[in-house]
């Protein structure tokens, strides 16, 4: 795998295994994610697999986990 970067080819990233929350639903409208060999983490969107992947770093995965665990971002998915 060459280096990876913001907006590559998801399906440039060979060798990585994509999961998808299990509370996904039948339509696979949700996001995937895949750790990296070199400890980033890659997400693309579960309709486009083939699409484009954002990368991120490590701290910032564990940020946004943990706002969303925290409820930071519910606010986004309730009326």
């Amino acid at each position: 795998m060459h280096h990876a970067y913001n907006g590559m080819a998801a399906t440039d990233l060979r060798g990585v295994r994509w999961q998808k929350s299990r509370h996904s639903n039948s339509q696979g409208s949700c996001v995937e994610f895949a750790k990296l060999p070199g400890g980033e983490v890659a997400v693309r969107n579960s309709r486009f697999p083939d699409g484009p992947a954002l990368i991120y770093t490590p701290a910032e995965v564990e940020a946004m986990l943990l706002g969303v665990k925290d409820g930071e971002f519910d606010h986004l998915i309730r009326d």
